[in-house]
């Protein structure tokens, strides 16, 4: 299950935090974070299956990233890629208010999601399974595969990890830390399960690790108060093991028109 985390407004340097996990299959093809090319306004990893992405940022400061809903019994084989949400979003130059109203008109042709994103003075989500879309206030939000908030183990251990991590943002390390937690939650704080107990247990803590299916890349941006963004994504193997890192610092549009 993946895993998104984001401190709004709560920190006196840094407005914007975004911690999260991108969990997947092994074998799906997948692009690690860059400038795309046929989109140079895009950072973002890239699937390489259906083209799409679970989490980008702008040049302008925009930045969106979804979760898929866990729902074993609505699933469609021949509904588009969720992942070109999260492009139409950092594509849009609409207000967020616009921004939300369209998910909704368009989301019941997909898949179960959540998506959060921001357009650097608002944050917003908007969660399929209850055709709701909301602008968000300050605060710490965690996202896994189901609504915001949610109280699952591995996002309420990770809501406050995070809180803590906010202490000391004058590196990656703090929060690259609590996306490499991968103790499991006890058994009697699963969720109901979907796959099975075993299944349950695995999902259950911030970084998968599995032969087959796991915690496929580590993602952290931190957007300063003057509009400056460092963006730094680790890539992970099926044992845990760093395979590629990509760190990028530049002056999204904000700063630029200070």
């Amino acid at each position: 299950m993946c895993l998104i985390l984001i401190a709004w407004r709560v920190h006196p340097r840094y407005p914007c935090v975004v911690a999260a996990n991108r969990d997947e299959f092994h074998a799906r093809p997948t692009a690690a974070a860059q400038w795309w090319t046929d989109r140079p306004n895009i950072l973002a990893g890239r699937d390489l299956q259906a083209g799409g992405t679970w989490l980008g940022m702008t040049r302008s400061g925009r930045l969106a990233a979804l979760t898929n809903y866990r729902d074993s019994g609505r699933r469609a084989l021949d509904a588009p890629s969720r992942g070109g949400l999260v492009t139409a979003m950092l594509e849009s130059t609409s207000c967020m208010a616009d921004d939300l109203a369209h998910l909704g008109e368009v989301g019941a042709a997909y898949n179960g999601f959540s998506l959060i994103f921001t357009d650097g003075h608002e944050l917003g989500v908007y969660e399929s399974a209850l055709c709701r879309a909301r602008i968000l206030e300050p605060g710490i939000y965690g996202l896994s595969n189901h609504l915001l908030d949610t109280p699952w183990p591995k996002v309420l251990n990770a809501k406050s990890d995070l809180k803590s991590a906010l202490a000391d943002l004058s590196d990656e390390k703090s929060l690259l830390a609590l996306l490499r937690d991968d103790k499991p939650a006890p058994d009697e704080q699963l969720p109901m399960s979907v796959g099975g107990r075993d299944w349950e247990r695995l999902l259950s803590s911030a970084f998968v690790r599995a032969p087959d299916y796991g915690t496929r890349c580590s993602t952290v941006v931190r957007i300063d108060s003057d509009g400056r963004a460092c963006f730094d994504e680790w890539s992970w193997d099926p044992s845990g093991a760093q395979t590629g890192r990509v760190s990028v610092d530049f002056a999204t549009a904000r700063e630029h028109a200070r």
